[in-house]
């Protein structure tokens, strides 16, 4: 009998091939925003977990409080050498590095570009290049002793700028040769991004003192919040700050995972109850539809009551129908989600240069859009059903 149902709900979406259309429009439409808000989400947060992976659970960061704007901003406080040394003499702590960042003016022949380069202490290169996941394409490193020399991101490979092993360019009117060219990050800031040494950065922006930010390598990961609770106190002690007046931020890496999961989960919620909306606009859409159908088939209606039809049977080929249009809208919407996806990632990855932007789309997503779909068109043809169900066979059957 139910298999009789669907064959019947089937047959009447056929007859009206183009209001069906219509109606599952609004439908596909805020399935399709849905599935790809979601899928979108679930890649980025997958490629930042892959990021904080490779970084390891073994290193955590340090930044003063002052630089609002990041990395490279002047603020009200700074970090010095004087903290580095307090920092390296705490027990438990591996390796440390730190960093210099500055904007400035690249000039590579005629043409000329604007991006932010930074200075590095070169008897730490490793622990630095092994943090941000970074690795040489062509060229090498710079090492201890290098001077006058960059290495640039993949970008400088004819996307920035285009330039070779050997070749100079100038940084704020002043010459270096390129050393090395990086593998790409899939960040077009960072694929843009050039190294140098610290002698040479202070050197350029005339900077003595600031460091931007701090990277410290404990000796063993489950020693990490130790540790950095023991950095903590000691810099407070030796800045002369109490925990109110704290003003520097030890971030590990739990803490910024967790804060881009805050984000993204507010991000995709807004825009989720956007997609939401058009979702309820489709499913007037199934009701209006359904009311119409009811009017319609009222001698049909009619006529199967008078054969046997019970009230129950009326509501459940209605409820059905109403669901199948619902499903149909999401199976389509699903569809046009994976498309929009791959397209999104297609651009993101030759345009945009970066791999932040994928989709992930697992099986357990593509279930609860099509279930969600269905139920939200069997709600709405909840009521319909219903006055469906009521129509007395004898007023049926002389409704013209």
């Amino acid at each position: 009998m139910n298999s009789d149902f669907f064959i019947l709900a089937l047959r009447n979406l056929k007859k009206r091939k183009l209001r069906s259309f219509l109606t599952i429009l609004g439908i596909f439409i805020s399935v399709a925003t849905i599935f790809l808000l979601i899928s979108l989400s679930l890649g980025l947060q997958g490629a930042i977990e892959e990021q904080f992976r490779l970084l390891g659970t073994d290193k955590f960061f340090i930044q003063a409080r002052g630089q609002s704007a990041g990395p490279g901003t002047e603020g009200a406080v700074m970090l010095t050498q004087a903290d580095v040394d307090v920092i390296d003499k705490i027990p438990g702590i591996k390796e440390i590095t730190y960093f210099m960042v500055s904007p400035a003016k690249i000039e590579s022949g005629k043409e000329i570009k604007f991006t932010n380069v930074g200075g590095i202490p070169l008897d730490s290169t490793a622990l630095y290049f092994e943090s941000f996941s970074l690795d040489v394409e062509e060229g090498r490193f710079l090492e201890e002793g290098d001077t006058g020399e960059v290495v640039v991101g993949s970008q400088y490979k004819g996307q920035f700028l285009d330039v070779d092993i050997g070749n100079k360019i100038k940084i704020n009117d002043k010459p270096f040769r390129v050393k090395g060219i990086l593998e790409p990050v899939g960040n077009p800031q960072d694929d843009r991004f050039i190294y140098m040494s610290e002698e040479d950065f202070r050197l350029l922006f005339s900077i003595e003192e600031r460091i931007d930010g701090i990277m410290v390598q404990v000796e063993g990961h489950d020693k990490i919040e130790e540790v950095s609770e023991r950095v903590e106190r000691k810099l407070r002690s030796s800045r002369d700050v109490t925990e109110k007046t704290q003003d520097f931020t030890i971030l590990l890496p739990e803490q910024i995972l967790e804060s881009f999961g805050t984000v993204l989960a507010i991000i995709t919620g807004f825009l989720g109850g956007i997609a939401a909306i058009s979702l309820i606009v489709g499913g007037i859409g199934i009701a209006n539809t359904m009311y119409t159908s009811v009017l319609e088939r009222t001698k049909e209606i009619g006529v199967m009551k008078a054969v046997g039809a019970k009230n129950s049977d009326i509501t459940t080929i209605f409820l059905i129908e109403s669901g199948l249009l619902g499903l149909i809208g999401g199976a389509i919407g699903v569809i046009l989600g994976i498309a929009a996806g791959k397209l999104i990632e297609y651009i993101a990855v030759n345009q945009l240069a970066t791999n932040l932007l994928t989709i992930a789309t697992p099986a357990w997503l593509i279930v609860a859009c099509l279930a969600f779909a269905f139920l939200a068109g069997a709600i709405s043809g909840t009521l319909p059903a219903m006055r469906a169900a009521k129509i007395k066979p004898t007023e049926a059957l002389r409704y013209e």
